[in-house]
């Protein structure tokens, strides 16, 4: 289990999702970052646990993986 958090590098906070790592994992990190993610400053990445890492602070968990999705494409 893991998390993936979108950040915007100018912004304080996060949204985060809970998920499994896998290829349907890097597919989606790969599908955002095609639709513009990173051309817009929005760092995707994997955590373990987001008590581990509070540069991403405060954290806003999303529902499921459409939530997650619909959160990225509008930062």
């Amino acid at each position: 289990m893991c998390y993936i958090v979108a950040k915007d590098k100018n912004k304080h906070g996060c949204f985060a999702l809970k998920t499994n790592l896998g290829k349907h994992l890097s597919g989606m990190i790969h599908e955002l970052n095609r639709a513009g993610a990173a051309s817009r400053g929005i760092q995707l990445v994997t955590i373990s646990r987001p008590t581990a890492y509070g540069e991403y602070a405060p954290y806003h968990f999303a529902k499921d993986e459409d939530e997650f999705r619909e959160l990225v494409e509008k930062m």
